[in-house]
């Protein structure tokens, strides 16, 4: 069976940007952003929209329900990070929101890029504990969501005995996105992912870790095919030297790696990035590789990866090119697009408008099907 493609877009709820190296072009985060980003995704044929969780972030569950209620069409895709909640207590909100938007409710599963911002939260797990938790805290929620009778779960870091009210809208539930490089981050994702998102690979690369994580699954006996999407930014003008154009004005003055304005990390903050995130030690694998041009593909650049962390790879050009590149991870076996661009309403509506129309009739605005393995 052929699956629809699916769009979803990015709320920087850390603020917005249209110039890296100039403080002066920053966005500050809050409603005005927020509404602006929302109107142009909600009015543009996108499936769902990502509410990022990092230190400077406004909090995403909040931000969710509260767009939810206030748009027509998008999805909030929304984090739960583990050890943050009890997995109870995450079933009865997630399963809340399900039923009061009529199925409009994706869940973001986290472990968290950084030891320190989590330790600094007051969560003194390693990333490994993490990954841990996050599997338990979606096994109880999939079996609080299917049991009318008080469950039994005893794993190694919760212990349920419980029922829930209410169920999801959305059955079995609500589809599970993951984004992640690690062996760890596979097994969750080949366990419980509807849409295992890639951060920094080419569509020939997608090929190779597609076909792992299928191995994967089977290994493990899942049931339903894993989907997969890419994570990443779009520049499109309508010539493709106004796309580059904008590119390098997007980083140019900015520091590397060190003011991230966006995020709001400094250079120690990138040093405990890099020792626990192999999702950002692989963009900047590729930022290392892609030479003086920062390209790994004619209309892909890693340049946002200098300038900030987490997914930064970029399709550049005019709206056939991007169209192109897109059919590229299509072939390659992806069926969902989380992007961003700056600014990011703009960059939306500009996505909208100009690209989307090339995919007519292969697109949905309905979030993917949430598999049905316990």
């Amino acid at each position: 069976m052929t699956l629809p493609i699916t769009f979803g877009w990015y709320l920087p709820t850390h603020g917005d940007t249209t110039a890296f190296g100039d403080l002066s072009q920053r966005v500050p985060a809050g409603p005005a952003l927020f509404d602006d980003v929302v109107d142009a995704v909600d009015n543009g044929g996108f499936a769902y929209l990502l509410m990022p969780v990092a230190p400077t972030c406004w909090e995403a569950m909040t931000l969710g329900a509260w767009f939810a209620g206030r748009s027509r069409i998008v999805a909030p895709l929304i984090a739960i990070r583990a050890g943050y909640v009890n997995p109870t207590q995450s079933a009865r909100m997630f399963a809340t929101l399900d039923q009061m938007t009529r199925g409009r409710v994706a869940i973001n599963l986290i472990a968290g890029i950084s030891d320190a911002d989590t330790h600094a939260d007051g969560i003194s797990d390693s990333k490994e504990v993490r990954y841990e938790k996050l599997d338990e805290e979606v096994q109880v929620m999939k079996l609080l969501w299917g049991s009318d009778r008080p469950i039994d779960f005893r794993g190694k870091h919760y212990q349920v005995s419980q029922v829930i009210e209410p169920k999801p809208f959305q059955r079995p539930h609500p589809p599970f996105f993951l984004g992640g490089g690690s062996a760890q981050a596979a097994m969750v994702s080949a366990r419980h992912s509807t849409v295992h998102l890639f951060w920094g690979e080419t569509p020939e690369s997608v090929r190779k870790t597609i076909a792992s994580l299928n191995d994967l699954g089977a290994t493990i006996n899942r049931q339903d095919p894993l989907q997969f999407g890419m994570r990443m930014h779009v520049i499109v003008r309508d010539s493709e030297d106004e796309a580059w154009a904008a590119a390098r004005q997007l980083i140019e003055g900015a520091p590397p790696l060190t003011g991230l304005q966006d995020m709001g990390w400094g250079k120690e903050g990138i040093a405990s990035i890099a020792a626990t995130s192999e999702a950002n030690r692989q963009m900047w694998r590729l930022l290392e590789q892609s030479g003086k041009e920062q390209r790994v593909h004619p209309h892909i650049w890693t340049g946002i990866s200098s300038v900030r962390q987490g997914a930064g790879l970029c399709i550049v050009g005019t709206p056939a090119q991007i169209a192109i590149t897109l059919e590229e991870y299509i072939e390659a076996g992806c069926t969902s697009f989380c992007l961003s661009g700056y600014p990011h309403a703009a960059a939306a509506r500009a996505f909208s408008e100009k690209v989307m129309p090339r995919f007519r009739g292969r697109t949905s605005t309905a979030l993917p099907r949430a598999n049905t393995s316990r």
